[in-house]
């Protein structure tokens, strides 16, 4: 049997929703062990001077406690 936690992090790119998505999972798995997955709660942008000038993502990251 394997048991799971979820932990909520937000990550920010200046370039896309992708960018900002594999920073916060490549970041996850610097501090985290057995990360198997992650959902996407939020998006968001930052506007500055009517352009977007920031990515936003708030996610639940999914990894497996060590036995």
């Amino acid at each position: 049997m394997s048991v799971a936690r979820v932990t909520e992090i937000s990550s920010t790119s200046a370039v896309s929703f992708e960018d900002a998505l594999k920073g916060g999972i490549d970041r996850a798995n610097k501090t985290l062990r057995n990360v198997k997955g992650a959902w996407v709660k939020e998006q968001q942008v930052d506007v500055k001077d009517g352009k977007i000038s920031g990515y936003r993502v708030n996610m639940l990251v999914t990894f497996v406690l060590d036995d």
